[in-house]
């Protein structure tokens, strides 16, 4: 499942506000049904619904270096999670990175994400 980036600040601050969240010690999800999604099924080439993901890690966690690294392993995280599990479709989902996500590798990511999910209503307790 494809998925494509948030890239407006507004849709960010919505997730925050509005949106249904789930923290876990690395993670940190926040959920929000994307009302654009109507939208931008009928601009896909596949029409196909997809989510929208944006992935935020502060400053505090450390250097760019180690900001990018985090991003890259919480978005190989979620490649995983929509691989393994059926997935809903048509939402705005913000993953802040916690200060424990950056000793972890995608491994051990992937199953916070997947509760995180579980707990959120994305994925089924059932499925896999």
């Amino acid at each position: 499942m494809k998925f494509k980036a948030i890239c407006e600040n507004h849709l960010f601050s919505k997730a925050y506000a509005k949106g249904k969240r789930f923290v876990t010690p690395a993670l940190a999800v926040y959920l929000l049904p994307d009302y654009a999604a109507d939208r931008l099924q009928k601009a896909h080439p596949e029409k196909i619904r997809v989510n929208r993901i944006g992935l935020t890690v502060s400053k505090k966690i450390g250097g760019a270096v180690v900001r990018n690294r985090t991003k890259r392993i919480i978005r190989e995280a979620y490649r995983r999670v929509i691989r393994e599990n059926t997935v809903r479709v048509g939402y705005l989902i913000v993953i802040a990175a916690r200060e424990r996500a950056t000793v972890k590798k995608s491994d051990e990511l992937v199953p916070e994400l997947t509760l995180a999910f579980q707990k959120l209503g994305l994925i089924s307790q059932g499925t896999k």
